[in-house]
């Protein structure tokens, strides 16, 4: 005979509140039952009354937890008005009952996260559990799974029922400054930084006390700055420090209001010794001046200014070989405190356009150090410290140069005459083949500064190019300097790459050379462009290095890099001109590398050179194709005729470079099918 609903359902009543062994086969089973319509909860409630309301407090909460659970499992399902509200009821007086405490918990968690279709509990309802919430919890007191209940609940009601909450005004902050203070498990944390945004909205929302416990309420949250994190990998933590240092961070950018504590308390932090403390002072420091805006962080601007500084001039960096890929042509990485300060600084460089550039500008250090350009030359002579502080200052004028168009000009006026002054540039030299510096030792600082400020106007442009007009760009008087000293610029830099050996002493000159052609070569035509001559000297002279100065390992990787990303920019851009000249220049140059009998120059750089070229667009590669099959079969031929065995070695690299990249790449981008079916055809007909 089968065993009714009823009977069934009874039995695994009675078996969960009886023993904790079976209980959650106990809950899927009456929870089946609710949700395939078997078994009213009205029915469930009535049945259970025994369980609930027992003097016996093990028996009760037992019962109380079920009934939560049951509701955690039937969310989707819906419920009336009547039952929805003597349940919300129930579970709010049981928040006085420490004994159920933990079934009161997630039986008033289960109904606050109900959506709107499947019932809802009213305002009135929201602002009774908040009372008895206030009223009879001490959430700090209580082990970890109930003080996360407890704190999901109160980000619950602060989320989903905010205007329920704000007529209950002192007794809310209070009870949850109190619900908040001292707690320490991570889980727990990611909520009440959470509960602390939250409530800081609210506050800022209201009329009355929400200035007044702003400082209360973050006295309670700066303790946890910066976040320390402890607990070990082993440890069962599924929060990681930088969620919790993020949560913290939205917490502390929630309202203006807290804006008179939160600011000295990171400027304060900016001092200390440890790293970690600096980069996330810096950090919350950027996403803050955001949120409070300008009007609030007008007065700390001298003070930012000055803790920028420490941290860009004096924080360390770890520097490289002088042999090494380039970096950024002095041999260091940045560290993430200057990553960090540099973010802050172009924030707050466009947040107070003119006010904070007069900083800079004006900054006495500053103007020193760029007076002092005319006192070194050789890169070679100049300390650690001073390549360092040459590095900050082409940061510094690099963000000040991508914030706005006004700030580049600025920039340029105050700038750019001493550098040009410096390399002993003029526009009248923009006619001359040979640099007369060259002769003597040529001024890094200027050569150096003046790369990072072409790439910094280069930023500006691609950014702008889609909100600006390239007429409001072009008349710009920095574009107009630019301009004038386009061609002397270039000719430098030519006449150092011709000038260049193989020794490293010539490494970071050789990079700025590169850098700036690369650069002055990939600015949008509708913009500052270099004349057609012009970007066609610097591809032949970029593609000669390729083919001639391989021996220069620095050199070479270098113009491949700049090659490659001059054949992305005119691809992107839809450069026709220069798209032109650069299939006439290099595709067909380095492409002939492929046929080529020179063996002097090692296979292994031809193919690299090619390939890395080739994928920058897929005409390029088609055409790279084409040349490999017409190499490999024609060296095939000769292979089987002469049994030449040099020539076989050549051509097993034409095949290795065929399968392990060609193919990869026309897999990856579209084509393989008819690429591989050409090959087939060709060689196995």
């Amino acid at each position: 005979m089968a065993v009714t609903p009823t009977i069934e359902y009874v039995t695994h009543i009675e078996s969960y509140v009886s023993s904790s062994a079976q209980q959650a086969a106990s809950i899927d089973a009456i929870a089946l039952l609710l949700k395939n319509g078997l078994l009213s909860l009205e029915a469930l409630v009535r049945e259970m009354e025994m369980y609930l309301t027992t003097t016996d407090s093990i028996i009760r909460s037992r019962g109380i937890l079920l009934l939560g659970e049951l509701l955690m499992r039937l969310t989707s399902k819906p419920l009336g008005d009547t039952a929805m509200s003597s349940l919300i009821e129930f579970f709010t007086e049981r928040l006085a009952d420490w004994k159920a405490l933990h079934g009161a918990l997630v039986g008033c968690l289960a109904l606050l996260r109900r959506k709107t279709g499947t019932g809802m509990i009213n305002k009135s309802q929201a602002k009774a559990v908040a009372e008895s919430y206030l009223q009879h919890l001490q959430v700090q007191s209580l082990g970890q799974q109930d003080r996360k209940l407890c704190l999901q609940i109160l980000e619950c009601l602060l989320d989903r029922y905010r205007d329920a909450l704000l007529s209950l005004g002192d007794d809310l902050v209070y009870g949850i400054c109190e619900a908040i203070d001292g707690e320490k498990d991570p889980q727990c944390l990611m909520l009440i930084f959470h509960i602390v945004e939250l409530l800081a909205q609210l506050l800022s929302e209201a009329s009355g006390p929400s200035t007044n416990f702003a400082g209360d309420l973050f006295d309670v949250l700066e303790c946890y700055f910066p976040i320390h994190f402890t607990h070990s990998k082993s440890d069962d933590v599924d929060v990681k420090k930088g969620e919790l240092s993020r949560a913290l961070m939205l917490a502390f950018a929630s309202t203006p209001l807290f804006e008179p504590s939160v600011i000295p308390l990171l400027l304060d932090k900016l001092s200390s010794s440890l790293p970690s403390a600096k980069v996330e002072s810096l950090k919350y420091l950027s996403y803050c001046t955001l949120k409070y805006g300008a009007d609030r962080m007008e007065k700390y601007t001298e003070s930012l200014w000055s803790a920028l500084k420490d941290a860009i001039f004096n924080c360390p960096l770890s520097t490289v070989s002088v042999d090494s890929d380039p970096v950024d042509g002095l041999g260091f990485h940045e560290s993430e405190i200057m990553t960090q300060a540099l973010e802050l600084l172009q924030v707050l460089v466009r947040q107070h356009n003119a006010s904070f550039l007069s900083l800079i500008l004006g900054d006495g250090d500053i103007s020193s150090f760029l007076n002092s350009l005319f006192q070194f030359n050789d890169f070679n002579s100049l300390s650690t410290q001073y390549k360092q502080r040459l590095h900050a200052v082409g940061h510094v004028l690099s963000v000040c140069i991508r914030a706005s168009g006004s700030s580049c000009n600025k920039v340029f006026e105050s700038f750019f005459p001493q550098l040009v002054d410096a390399l002993r540039l003029s526009v009248e030299d923009s006619h001359k083949t040979v640099h007369p510096a060259l002769d003597a030792n040529l001024n890094f600082g200027a050569l150096y500064l003046c790369v990072e400020l072409l790439a910094a106007c280069r930023q500006l442009v691609v950014s702008s190019d889609k909100g600006t007009s390239a007429p409001d760009i072009s008349r710009d008087s920095w574009c107009q300097i630019l301009h004038s000293f386009c061609t002397s610029l270039c000719n430098v830099f030519f006449c150092l790459i011709r000038a260049s050996s193989i020794e490293s002493t010539w490494n970071a000159y050789v990079y700025a050379a590169v850098k700036g052609l690369e650069i002055l070569a990939t600015f949008p035509g509708s913009f500052m462009s270099v004349s057609k001559l012009v970007f066609e000297n610097i591809l032949l002279t970029l593609t000669s290095v390729i083919v001639s100065d391989f021996n220069k390992k620095f050199l070479w990787k270098a113009a491949l890099k700049a090659l490659v990303e001059i054949s992305l920019f005119v691809n992107k851009y839809h450069e026709d001109e220069k798209a032109a000249s650069f299939n006439n220049i290099v595709r067909q140059k380095i492409v002939s590398l492929i046929s080529s009998d020179d063996l002097n120059m090692p296979q292994s750089l031809k193919l690299e050179a090619i390939f890395d070229i080739g994928m920058t667009g897929k005409s390029f590669m088609h055409s790279v194709v084409s040349e490999l099959e017409k190499t490999i079969s024609a060296s095939l031929s000769e292979i089987f005729v002469h049994g030449d065995q040099q020539l076989a070695g050549l051509t097993a690299g034409l095949l290795e470079c065929y399968s392990s990249k060609v193919l990869p790449w026309f897999h990856f981008n579209g084509g393989t099918d008819e690429v591989s079916l050409n090959f087939a055809v060709k060689y196995f007909r």
